[in-house]
């Protein structure tokens, strides 16, 4: 069978374009630019190119909010833009409607009867996985409902936001709380209750904390305890768990509730495993396993058999489909820690491949922070990227490390991430060109282009600065490269392959015939 000519799409996961530039590049940690970095560099000269919006209310998200790889893969592949969970619940508290929300009540009832409501989920205004002022308003609106004993299970974040934000945070909510009665009993890092990476021992320990009460007990306010933490230079993101004066009695147990108030899935799946996995978990020694009412505030997976608060609205004819549709090849590919945003998000938060759609999934490697590796497992990629290509019409690749290693706050590494996916674009690209292919190159969000803060702390979270979109092949010189937003890709994708896009795809082709 003869070859195939690909279009392909390289997602520089985490790279940003820092509107700095290198005036400002070592005093921001702007790794993009510190790195050496000769194929991006040729590039950038000899290719057309455009600057496309990766945050806020292009793509779907509140005004001014940064985007995330579950936002970003999701507009890329739908090609539209995707209204976002964050947006569709703060609509839904602020319009009064939450409170006829029949999952919420029923819930609340059953924690009337003598039982208790723990809420589980990240503690930050970050906007990624969750927010507080959501757990607010659903705390509020159980006592309302006649909710007597509300605790909350906060996990602490330091990867969206500063690494020591979270006390601040913590004193917020207890101050909220306190007028509904409700009160924080648990405290963990992100580090081990959000785990997403199959590292079960990670997960035991939140585990351990929420049903059993282990942890390191203290008698003041959790914000306290975490103010603590830092002067002996511990971070939220990495915080073991405490657990809170007499309150620590009450962990979880049969009969109570539990509800998730993160609204993204996939830092939320591992530990509602170890509750929801019958007849008998096996990701790590559970002891008692509580028999409760469990509900997730958005659909964590469609297999899981219970109550969601905010149903996902479902997306139809996105790129995946469209191409199928069209008699067409694809590949995904990525590393462990983006495959699901490669496959289960790009194609509209479908788990089922689409015909004539092949995953491959290459392990991250197994290290307790990506600054100790910052190559990952991109060399693996590559590889497997150049030996398939050619029997695929479309391939839509991620390299995970300028995100993964970005959120460490280590800029030395992210300079050695962006340098390894420099080589991985040169590999790709000379596959692709070779077999008369094209590519657009581009980002979900940014990250690492932005590691230091103004007062020299480190900077882990995401960005609102715009990405790139340049256009990599032999007719490159017929062609300029429109700014936009990630919408626009899926259409700029089919266009490129010939292929007319969806009627459900709002977006508009990136590429403009000179």
């Amino acid at each position: 069978m003869a070859d195939k000519k690909p279009t392909v799409l390289i997602i520089r996961d985490g790279w940003g374009v820092n509107p700095g530039g290198k005036k400002t590049a070592k005093k921001e940690g702007n790794s993009t630019l510190l790195a050496n970095t000769p194929f991006h560099d040729e590039m950038f000269k000899t290719y057309p190119k455009g600057f496309v919006s990766a945050s806020g209310l292009d793509v779907g998200l509140p005004d001014g909010q940064m985007g995330n790889s579950e936002v970003g893969h999701l507009n890329l592949g739908a090609g539209r833009v995707v209204y976002q969970d964050l947006t569709r619940i703060n609509k839904s508290i602020e319009d009064g409607d939450i409170a006829d929300n029949r999952v919420l009540k029923t819930a609340f009832n059953k924690a009337k009867k003598g039982k208790v409501l723990h809420f589980i989920g990240l503690v930050s205004d970050g906007g990624v996985h969750s927010h507080q002022d959501q757990l607010i308003a659903m705390a509020k609106l159980a006592r309302e409902s006649g909710v007597e004993e509300i605790y909350v299970h906060a996990i602490t974040d330091g990867r969206d936001t500063s690494p020591t934000a979270g006390a601040g945070y913590l004193s917020y909510v207890e101050d909220e709380l306190a007028k509904y009665g409700a009160r924080i009993v648990t405290v963990i890092g992100r580090y081990y209750a959000m785990d997403r990476d199959k590292r079960w021992e990670r997960t035991k320990i939140a585990w351990d904390a929420i049903v059993h009460g282990k942890g390191t007990k203290k008698d003041i306010l959790a914000s306290e305890a975490v103010a603590e933490m830092y002067e002996q230079e511990k971070t939220d993101e990495f915080l073991l768990p405490m657990t809170f004066f007499k309150h620590n009695t009450k962990r979880v147990n049969d009969g109570d509730v539990v509800l998730w108030f993160n609204f993204r899935a996939d830092r939320a799946r591992q530990l509602s495993e170890a509750f929801l996995t019958k007849p008998r978990f096996t990701g790590f020694k559970t002891g008692r396993r509580p028999n409760v009412h469990y509900v997730t505030l958005t659909e964590y997976d469609e297999t899981y058999k219970v109550p969601v608060v905010f149903k996902p609205e479902k997306l139809k004819n996105v790129l995946g489909e469209v191409v199928a549709k069209a008699g067409k090849t694809q590949m995904r590919i990525a590393e462990t820690e983006k495959y699901p945003h490669v496959t289960y998000f790009f194609n509209g938060g479908k788990e089922k491949p689409n015909k004539g759609e092949d995953r491959y999934i290459v392990p991250s490697p197994k290290v307790a922070t990506y600054d100790l590796q910052p190559e990952m497992s991109a060399p693996e990629v590559m590889d497997k990227v150049v030996e398939k290509l050619k029997g695929y019409d479309l391939c839509i690749l991620n390299f995970a490390n300028p995100d993964m290693v970005g959120h460490t706050g280590v800029v030395e590494a992210a300079i050695k991430a962006c340098e390894t996916i420099d080589e991985g674009c040169r590999r790709v690209v000379e596959e692709t060109l070779r077999l008369g292919g094209k590519l657009i190159i581009t980002a979900d969000h940014g990250n690492c282009e932005k590691m230091i803060n103004a007062d020299g702390s480190p900077h882990t979270a995401h960005t609102t600065n715009l990405v790139h979109a340049i256009y990599v092949a032999d007719d490159h010189d017929k062609f300029t490269v429109n700014d936009g937003i990630l919408a626009d890709i899926a259409p700029t994708l089919l266009d490129m392959m010939g292929v007319k896009p969806s009627p459900e795809m709002t977006g508009k082709s990136l590429l403009a015939k000179k």
